[in-house]
């Protein structure tokens, strides 16, 4: 199945002015492209050569083909190569032993991977910190929510065994209370859940490509959750919900995928009035957080007569910082080699507050996997978006104490 990268039509709506880049990103040059291209391969690079690094630090193949207009000749099903990471067993991380010298036992070549992979997501251990790091961050977090939301573009090989491993980083660096990720594939999901046992997985399908909800498990607590079917997707999207308790307070988490594809507009807005049909009608006294690749251009938005009364756009209330505005930016991003300077606020995340008790309100949004890997690839096509939240005692609340 094509994604997005793949038949976003160029219009002039479309492209952004390079001067609104940030300052510590530029442009690659053509000739850097063509550098970049000649180096790819298909074949999966060993991830002990990433370097690893503290996640209490301070971040300091053939050529793909262009951007199509059309989402004909699509497929569910995944390449090869991830394919047969399903094929091994469950009990270690898909992607190790590539590459490693022939003179080392099949057995060290796993314990060595394995190990990689691990250091990747735990970094610093947090035994490893003084009572008094641990005592802080705690404290930090007690009182806030955070989200990670993420198209991680699984679907895509080049260089995987890099990019997992950068995503892995990711996650530990930012151990987010809830994620929410989308183009996720099987071989992909079963290296996470290897890996980051200290959350809970939540999978929109099982087969081919499909949303997750991760839950921090001693931070969030699972109450129910429910699959949503779109009637009438033509490539299989859905929206997961998850019903969860974070710290007595009740949530209901939800994440989708939207219809990809400028021409699928009509059935993108299908898909987008059916989600916010499902937040409005949610339990009244749970705060609602949706987030996604939602695929929306900001006309189409429009077309419907904004936001339903009650549901806000998060980048909204923050004051639509234009930092954390473009989540599909290929003036930046050329993992695709997309020849045209596309920026898309792809990613939404709507709120709906509970009816009564604390509310919960945005604090700040940020960008994730803006560095390049060593590989010269960038985690994902797509830009991740971590949002934190607090919780504050309504008047109504603070009168009655």
């Amino acid at each position: 199945m094509k994604t997005d990268s793949e038949c976003i039509l160029v219009t002039a709506e479309q492209s952004s002015p390079s001067q609104h880049l940030p300052e510590h990103l530029e442009k690659r040059s053509a000739g850097s492209k063509n550098k970049k291209n000649s180096q790819k391969t298909r074949i999966l690079t060993p991830a002990t050569s990433l370097a690893s690094s503290s996640h209490r630090e301070d971040p300091s193949s053939s050529q793909k083909a262009s951007a199509q207009s059309t989402c004909a000749q699509s497929t569910q099903t995944e390449s090869p190569q991830l394919q047969s990471f399903q094929t091994q067993s469950t009990q270690t991380p898909p992607i190790q032993g590539i590459h490693s010298p022939s003179t080392e036992s099949k057995s060290t070549q796993t314990q060595h991977s394995s190990f990689s992979l691990q250091q990747a997501y735990w970094g610093r251990s947090f035994t490893d910190q003084s009572t008094d790091e641990q005592e802080t961050q705690s404290s930090s977090r007690s009182s806030h929510l955070t989200v990670l939301s993420w198209n991680i573009d699984c679907l895509d090989t080049d260089n995987i065994s890099h990019r997992v491993k950068g995503l892995l980083s990711q996650f530990g660096k930012y151990s987010a209370d809830v994620v929410l990720l989308q183009e996720l594939v099987p071989g992909c999901l079963t290296i996470l859940q290897n890996i980051m046992k200290d959350y809970q997985f939540l999978q929109g399908s099982e087969d081919g490509y499909f949303t997750a909800i991760l839950l921090r498990k001693d931070r969030v607590q699972l109450l129910q959750s429910n699959i949503v079917k779109y009637p009438t997707t033509e490539i299989g999207r859905n929206l997961l919900i998850a019903n969860v308790s974070f710290l007595g307070h009740p949530l209901c988490i939800m994440t989708s995928h939207l219809e990809s594809c400028k021409s699928n507009s009509q059935e993108r807005l299908n898909q987008l009035r059916r989600v916010w049909k499902w937040i409005k009608e949610a339990p009244e006294d749970h705060t609602v957080i949706f987030g996604g690749d939602t695929n929306l251009r900001d006309w189409e938005v429009r077309k419907l007569g904004g936001l339903p009364g009650g549901i806000s756009d998060v980048w909204e209330m923050l004051g639509e910082p234009e930092e954390s505005k473009y989540t599909w930016d290929t003036s930046i991003n050329d993992n695709k080699e997309i020849p045209h300077s596309i920026r898309l606020r792809f990613y939404r995340l709507f709120l709906r507050a509970a009816a009564e008790g604390a509310q919960l309100w945005p604090e700040s949004m940020t960008l994730t996997g803006l560095e390049k890997l060593k590989c010269d690839y960038f985690i994902s096509d797509h830009w991740g978006i971590l949002c934190t939240f607090k919780f504050e005692v309504s008047v109504e609340q603070r009168v009655n104490e």
